[in-house]
């Protein structure tokens, strides 16, 4: 008897640890209910202190539990148009963390359910945001910039329609052109390429010029100043070297004339030279004159 005893308080205490109690981890959030009516959240996203642990309920609440961390919601390429019409296929994923878990739990309940219902949001939002600009800027331009548009817009609408959830980041995976329009893009892009390319080197010619007439305008201002200053200095040359003729002749002006004279015949009767002259000529006093002096 006392044994069939022991064994019904055996089992009154593992049914009512087993319909009584629950556990609720760090990483976790639990909404409890009661007959489908919503009583509490334990370890609610947005409390300060972790309530995590061994719980006690009523044997006819349920226990919903949800997640606390960051998740992720991967959606398949949605085909966009960009502002000048070309079409364009985005590849898109969103992270996200519940903050309302009633509101969740009324609007999704599941992550597969979220995932359908909130594919429209974020197609939208990547349409209206994508939409405005071109496909290059989608492609490799301010990506951050429309990633933090496509953000706001899917949270503006996340709580509008009560999904109790916030939208951390937008990310896009991948963005390709169909194939009927690639080709044509690709074309488009490398004449718009090969234009500033030709631009470039218009410029670059156009400098190479202007940098061409400085430098002759330089050079032939120093070619200038250069003659200029070798004429002055050839100037002063002639007047020293007159001077000193002057000076020489007053001191002896026969020995003067005299070399004159021979310098005069070096360069006057070079081999191969012939000259016609009168022979009582000045010019050959020196020559038939031993004594030296002219004839006047």
């Amino acid at each position: 008897m006392r044994g069939i005893v022991l064994g019904v308080v055996a089992a009154i205490v593992l049914a009512t640890t087993y319909f009584c109690t629950y556990t609720v981890k760090q990483w976790d959030q639990v909404l409890i209910l009661q007959f489908g009516e919503f009583k509490r959240v334990v370890n609610a996203w947005d409390e300060e202190t972790s309530d995590a642990g061994l719980k006690f309920k009523m044997p006819w609440e349920n226990v919903v539990t949800l997640d606390r961390r960051n998740l992720e919601l991967d959606f398949d390429p949605v085909e966009i148009l960009d502002k000048n019409q070309n079409p364009l296929f985005v590849d898109a994923f969103v992270r996200y963390r519940i903050t309302d878990a009633v509101q969740y739990y009324k609007s999704a309940k599941t992550k597969q359910r979220l995932r359908r219902n909130f594919k429209p949001v974020i197609e939208s939002s990547l349409r209206d945001v994508l939409g405005k600009v071109d496909t290059i800027t989608i492609v490799s331009g301010r990506r951050a910039e429309l990633m933090s548009d496509i953000q706001n817009l899917a949270n503006k609408t996340a709580k509008d329609k009560g999904y109790g959830i916030q939208v951390l980041d937008v990310r896009i995976k991948k963005a390709d052109y169909p194939a009927q329009v690639a080709r044509s893009v690709s074309d488009r892009m490398i004449a718009d390429r090969d234009k500033e390319a030709a631009l470039l080197r218009e410029k670059g010619k156009e400098a190479q010029r202007r940098i061409e007439n400085n430098a002759i305008r330089q050079a032939r201002v120093i070619v200038a100043n250069a003659r200029e200053q070798a004429e002055r200095t050839k100037g002063e040359g002639d007047g020293e070297r007159n001077a000193t003729y002057a000076k020489a002749y007053n001191l002896d002006p026969e020995f003067f004339a005299f070399y004159r004279s021979m310098e005069a015949y070096k360069k006057g009767l070079s081999k191969g030279t012939t000259y016609v002259m009168s022979p009582d000529s000045d010019f050959l006093s020196y020559l038939d004159n031993q004594k030296g002096g002219s004839r006047r």
